[in-house]
């Protein structure tokens, strides 16, 4: 399955060091930017990110970014 474009720009998300989160790669969570269990049936699955630091993490919206969980721009070019 193609993931589903959540939106076309990334979500900031506090953490701190040492947290993990499972960020949603198909697209259809309704916890955007992280998983609900919405996968099911797609063949994706979600994606664990532990922050290395305390700070805001900007997480992939369009679920297209060459450097998964994070934002890398693509979102620009769709």
């Amino acid at each position: 399955m193609t993931p589903v474009i959540a939106q076309k720009s990334p979500y900031p998300l506090e953490m701190t060091a040492g947290q993990t989160v499972y960020w949603c790669s198909c697209g259809k969570s309704s916890k955007q930017p992280l998983c609900d269990g919405s996968h099911k049936d797609t063949g994706l699955t979600p994606k664990p990110f532990t922050a290395e630091k305390d700070g805001t993490v900007y997480f992939c919206g369009c679920k297209q970014s060459k450097t998964p969980q994070t934002c890398d721009g693509t979102h620009a070019s769709l």
